[in-house]
Order: C-alpha cells, then sequence, then structure tokens
C-alpha cells in the first residue's frame, strides 16, 4: 500500500520502542508495517498491541521485508552500529536511537555507508523536534539572555531492579552517560552553538562495572561553560537552565515535554546591593506556554518523513552527531571505558 505516507518498521520490542509505535501510530505521514524481535512471539505481541500488520521472529527478516522504507532502530546501545548499516545496505533509511554509537569511528562508518546508499541516518534525540525546544532557541537567538555564560542540565532517575537491565549491562556499553547523559551533552553544545574545548567528568560505578551517576563539565570557545549531572540510582529535578548576562531561561521538563502546556521561564535576577542599594522589587519572571497537537515520537516521525520526502534539514545533522559522539568518546575515556 503506498499512501503517501513512511512505511516504518521497528528493530526491537523494549520499551522506547513501544513508545515510538505509538507516537507512529499517532503522526501524520508514517505507518507502522512491521515489527522485528529475536522471538517471534514477542513480535507478535508488540505487533497486536501496536497494530502492526506483520511481526518477524529476527531483526534480518525485517530488513529482507521489501515493504519497509525506514527502520527505527531501538536495540541496545552496542547493536546501533551492526544493524544501522544493515539496515542501511538492504536499502532503508534510519532513524537510529540515542545513543548513536559506541564510538566516533563507529560513526563515522553509519553515515560513511549512509551517503554511499543515498538513505536517510539520524540520530533519534526526539527533544529536538518538539517545539518547545524551537522556541527557546529562537528566544536565545533573539538576544532575550544577552550572551549565554552558563548552561546546567539535569537528567536522572532511580532504578529499582537493575537485574537484567540493559542499561546496567558493560557487555551492551550500558551506562548513565549512554543512556541520559548524552542528553545533556547534546543540550549544551546546542544551546553553546560550539563543540568543547575541555571536558571533565566524575562519576560513581555501580557494582555491574558502569556509570550510575555522573556529573561533568564542558567549555565552549566563547568561554561559555556548561555543568551536568546525570544518574541511574539518584532523584533530582532534570531541569534544564541557560543563563546569560542579561537573563536566564528555565525549562522545567526539557527531555520529554508534554504535548499539552510545555513551558519555559525567561526570568532576570535581582540586581546584586552593591550596584542598586534599592533594589526590592522582585525579578519579573514570564512564563510561555507551548501547546502542540501530536505525540512527541509522532513529531520525531513526522519530522524524520520531511527529511525523506521533502529533503529538509534533519532534525539532528550528522555534524551534530560525530560532535556528541566525541564528547561521549572523551567522557568514557576518563571514566576508564576501553572503546
Amino acid at each position: 500500500m503506498n499512501d503517501g505516507r513512511l512505511a516504518w518498521g521497528i528493530l526491537g520490542t523494549g520499551n522506547i520502542a513501544r513508545q515510538f509505535a505509538t507516537g507512529v501510530n499517532a503522526c501524520r505521514r508514517g505507518r507502522l508495517v512491521a515489527v522485528g524481535s529475536r522471538s517471534a512471539e514477542t513480535a507478535r505481541a508488540f505487533g497486536q498491541t501496536h497494530h502492526i500488520p506483520t511481526a518477524y521472529g529476527s531483526y534480518q527478516a525485517l530488513l529482507d521485508d521489501p515493504s519497509v522504507q525506514a527502520v527505527y532502530n531501538s536495540l541496545p546501545n552496542n547493536l546501533h552500529h551492526e544493524w544501522t548499516i544493515k539496515a542501511l545496505r538492504a536499502g532503508k533509511h534510519v532513524l537510529c536511537e540515542k545513543p548513536f554509537a559506541t564510538s566516533v569511528a563507529q560513526a563515522h562508518e553509519m553515515f560513511d555507508v549512509a551517503r554511499q546508499g543515498g538513505r536517510v541516518l539520524v540520530e533519534a534525540f526526539m527533544y529536538r523536534t518538539h517545539p518547545l525546544t524551537h522556541a527557546v532557541q529562537q528566544a536565545v537567538r533573539s538576544g532575550a539572555i544577552g550572551e549565554v555564560r552558563l548552561i546546567r542540565t539535569s537528567f536522572c532517575f532511580k532504578v529499582s531492579k537493575w537485574q537484567g537491565n540493559i542499561r546496567f549491562n558493560p557487555a551492551l556499553d550500558g551506562g548513565v552517560i549512554m543512556d541520559v547523559g548524552c542528553y545533556c551533552v547534546n543540550f549544551s553544545r546546542l544551546f553553546a552553538g560550539a563543540e568543547p574545548t575541555h571536558v571533565h567528568v566524575v562519576h560513581h560505578r555501580h557494582e555491574t562495572g558502569v556509570d550510575d551517576v555522573a556529573a561533568g563539565t564542558l567549555v565552549f570557545p566563547s568561554g561559555a561553560i556548561a555543568t551536568f549531572n546525570c544518574g541511574m540510582s539518584v532523584h533530582a529535578d532534570n531541569t534544564a537552565s541557560i543563563c546569560g548576562s542579561e537573563g536566564y531561561i528555565e525549562i522545567p521538563v526539557p527531555w520529554k515535554p508534554p504535548a499539552s502546556g510545555a513551558t519555559y521561564t525567561i526570568a532576570r535576577s535581582t540586581p546584586p546591593k552593591m550596584e542598586n542599594p534599592t533594589a526590592k522589587a522582585p525579578p519579573p519572571r514570564e512564563t510561555r506556554t507551548i501547546t502542540v497537537d501530536g505525540d512527541l515520537y509522532g513529531l520525531e516521525a513526522d519530522a524524520f518523513a520531511a527529511t525523506v520526502f521533502d529533503g529538509a534539514p534533519p532534525a539532528v545533522t550528522a555534524e551534530d552527531t560525530l560532535g556528541n559522539q566525541r564528547v561521549i568518546d572523551e567522557l568514557r575515556k576518563q571514566m576508564g571505558v576501553r572503546l
């Protein structure tokens, strides 16, 4: 059936695959045609839940399906490189979940194969397609907070049952930097508008051997500094702030903004007493609300379809992904990970 919508096949049936499938079912320019898993039973159950007509008991079988135009690679981190390349060589466009690869060398090879085959390959940072992110970008570009001087991000959650969780498996390239620290790095680079000149990280190592809590700094050519904290065994506020010479922006839910009522606030601090002894007024705050018509992952799927069908710029360019991967590689090296 060719109805002008992008025909998706999903590799994997984990939590992120479920969220993406829900998004595609709600999007305008895509439809689900197949799912592939290591188990035919698991694939069938996933397909029934998400109204996917064809289920395969192997990843390769999905790639061999001529009806699949694009593949969403939701597999564990250590399988992104292998199965993205196989999908590209099978003639499919690929949206690959973050983190894109386990090294910048792998990332280069993946993009080389995409270019050689004339296929679209994009890293799936879904927050980058939400209008909230676009609105904050526009506010920063407009000079609403002056020059960006400091960026602060937090992305943490608590996993109680870590046994069997791929995030805690070093053989699968787990760890918090790979899982959610990559968001903090991506956000910092996006709003600094450059690649960092220096990066540093400290971390706690879980008994499985992966990093489960980490905090770091990035320094940019402009002098802007980014700080981040991320964790898989700790509670935190999971907010982001962009602080400038003339004000700051608070984003209470930066990573998975709601479709309705996503907000950000532009604010200014009260001047120090030494500069203005009579200053008593509270800092002015302007909260702006962004509401969208659609699912977060559906927006991501539609943005990908626009790149495939219309030649629109990808939400995350190859250069952006490579830059992020370089920073992640350096952070992991500092933590003692062999790449």
